[in-house]
């Protein structure tokens, strides 16, 4: 997964400079005051010289060399492109809510005529590039080691306990895995932590409605739980068991039914209450009556009954891998 840059980071990356995200989006977070001059200074420490001035008129904006980081609506945006497109002219640009085009006249709406321009030469650098350079591959080692476990681990529960003998325990194997993605993504959304993926997602249905779904107060289970950390932490229990205790598929089957009535509750909130639709909450309850079809054809609802002592286990599995990431979601919002 790409690394979210801040726009100093982008703005380096347009500049061709070599830097790591890490380094550079915490020297942009460290800077007191979002500014131009604080701009050059960062700059500077980069030994890129740079120069910031303000222009006659807005439209010399589209004569000067691109990239430039240039004011608009009381906020910075960096200029990347600027070209003649059916006899007009189509600019480019980054904000903090991502990359925008549009003509000349819709880019020029809001912008002061303010500019920083930067002139890099052979010597400009992030300061000790290579050291930070050199963590960066360790976590990103770290972070496929980890993957590759993981896949190593599904895997071999996935042939172990026999799940692909049988169709239904193939699809509910898949659905899991979908369900960990979409419930991931929400919780990204939830610590308001930058996901282009996210954010692309949520946009299917309505623009922001992931977000506006999310600071509803019926968003959290209890006023404690997000649904988030409700439904990461259903789906990876529902897999691990799947993969391990294959046996107790028909008591999956009985707790996913418990879940389907919060899906008719949860569609018809947005519905009909706020009238907004957060795409990956829709996604996830139809994953949930995807498993529901997969337990019904593959017969496993003749095993839910007489229900076994196995929900005992299996529902202290469930409450406490969300108390778990409960946890973690809380301490990581403390630290942002």
């Amino acid at each position: 997964m790409a690394k979210e840059g801040s726009l100093f980071s982008d703005f380096l990356s347009a500049l061709e400079i070599k830097h790591t995200v890490d380094y550079s989006n915490q020297q942009f977070e460290n800077m007191n005051f979002k500014s131009l001059f604080g701009f050059s200074r960062l700059l500077s420490s980069y030994g890129i010289p740079n120069s910031a001035f303000r222009l006659g008129s807005v439209e010399e904006l589209m004569e000067i060399p691109v990239p430039f980081i240039a004011q608009k609506s009381s906020s910075f945006v960096i200029v990347t492109d600027i070209r003649e497109t059916d006899n007009k002219r189509m600019v480019t640009w980054k904000s903090v809510s991502g990359v925008e085009s549009g003509s000349e006249a819709e880019f020029l709406k809001g912008c002061s005529g303010i500019v920083l321009q930067a002139y890099p030469d052979e010597n400009s650098a992030e300061p000790d590039y290579r050291s930070h350079h050199l963590l960066d591959i360790a976590r990103l080692g770290k972070r496929w080691i980890l993957m590759l476990c993981g896949f190593i681990l599904l895997i071999w529960g996935f042939v172990s306990s026999g799940l692909y003998r049988n169709v239904s325990t193939f699809l509910l194997t898949l659905v899991d895995l979908g369900g960990l993605g979409v419930t991931w993504l929400l919780i990204l959304k939830s610590l308001k932590v930058k996901s282009a993926t996210a954010d692309n997602v949520c946009g299917v249905l309505q623009k922001h409605g992931c977000d506006h779904v999310l600071e509803d107060k019926a968003s959290s289970f209890f006023g404690v739980f997000s649904w988030s950390e409700v439904g990461f932490a259903y789906f990876s229990v529902s897999l691990a068991a799947l993969l391990v205790f294959p046996q107790f598929t028909g008591t999956l089957a009985l707790i996913n039914g418990c879940c389907l009535p919060f899906t008719v509750w949860s569609i018809w909130y947005q519905k009909f209450k706020i009238k907004t639709w957060c795409t990956l909450c829709v996604i996830t309850q139809t994953l949930l009556w995807c498993q529901f079809l997969c337990y019904l054809l593959g017969g496993w609802w003749a095993f839910a009954f007489p229900i076994q002592a196995a929900i005992i286990p299996l529902g202290c599995a469930y409450a406490g891998t969300m108390l778990a990431i409960n946890a973690v979601c809380e301490f990581i919002k403390k630290r942002i």
